[in-house]
């Protein structure tokens, strides 16, 4: 069974390359390890050569999404089982630093997506400066065709669902976190696919607060929380990185236990034992809003109001 064991990096296509590297050294506190010919950025949160690539070009949105197989997983015989589903993949050499071997597909929504089992971990270690988070957590999809996108990913990659809250979002995971992939409508709002956000892990409240005031002191305003999430439990507040991009960052994400079926129990659950269910919304608790998260998001796109 082909199914990633994590998500390794994100690539955004990025207008304000030097605005958006400040924020990735500066203010979120990752390592920049190489910049290529081309022009890209690679950052890595501590171990991995790189879980943030930032490539400029004259539009902002979401490029790619890599996600790392098991390492026993042979890329060539993954290759022959995505093309027993009906799905084109090329196996590429040296394609990005740090990665010997990856496949390339397109999910269907236009994204790529690089399936490998190998990436260098030069180990720069967590810095000491900025927010620091612990990990890339995870990313939202803006989709044109939410159910269709979500399908492919729980069909070919093996993905599990975790929660839905109506079309606008459905949660999906490749391993113990509530999610690493958010798929939700927001593509169809605003007329084309898009990035919708994206997720970083932090330790605890501590420093939960202490990344809001970093963010405080860079001028960035939180646009949205902190709000105890229904969907994952996540405590999470929102902001805009200099491209315009909604940015989430998170503590107390709910575990998922696969073997049994719902999550390891936490007292403020609604259910118990909690499993993967419908939601009506998305928060349990914090302030209301006028404007939502896709509202937000969408902002860069001046296409929906509030």
């Amino acid at each position: 069974m082909l199914k990633p064991s994590k998500l390794g990096y994100v690539e955004l296509a990025v207008k304000d390359i030097e605005g958006m590297e400040h924020y990735y050294s500066d203010v979120l506190g990752f390592t920049l390890m190489e910049v290529d010919g081309e022009g890209k950025r690679y950052f890595s949160s501590g171990l991995d050569h790189h879980n943030i690539v930032l490539t400029p070009t004259n539009e902002s949105n979401l490029l790619s999404l890599g996600f790392q197989l098991d390492k026993d997983v042979l890329l060539n015989e993954a290759k022959k089982l995505l093309q027993q589903k009906g799905i084109t993949a090329k196996l590429k050499s040296d394609a990005q630093p740090g990665v010997p071997e990856m496949l390339e597909m397109k999910d269907p929504d236009g994204f790529t997506v690089h399936l490998y089992t190998e990436m260098d971990t030069p180990a720069p270690r967590f810095k000491e400066n900025g927010i620091v988070p612990n990990k890339l957590g995870h990313i939202a999809l803006g989709s044109m065709d939410p159910l269709k996108t979500a399908a492919f990913y729980q069909d070919v990659l093996n993905f599990t669902f975790t929660d839905r809250i109506d079309e606008r979002a459905n949660f999906l995971t490749c391993n113990n976190d509530h999610h690493v992939m958010n798929v939700s409508n927001l593509g169809k709002l605003v007329g084309q696919s898009n990035l919708y956000h994206i997720a970083f892990e932090l330790r605890d409240a501590s420093h939960q607060y202490k990344s809001f005031d970093i963010l405080a002191k860079n001028n960035i305003p939180i646009v949205w929380g902190p709000t105890r999430h229904t969907a994952g439990h996540n405590i999470a507040a929102y902001h805009h990185d200099p491209d315009g991009n909604l940015v989430e960052l998170f503590i107390d994400m709910d575990q998922l236990i696969p073997g049994l079926g719902y999550f390891d129990p936490r007292p403020w659950h609604e259910d118990f034992p909690m499993k993967p269910r419908y939601w009506e919304d998305n928060a349990a608790w914090g302030t209301k809003y006028e404007k939502t998260l896709l509202d937000y998001a969408a902002k860069k796109f001046q296409k929906i109001g509030s």
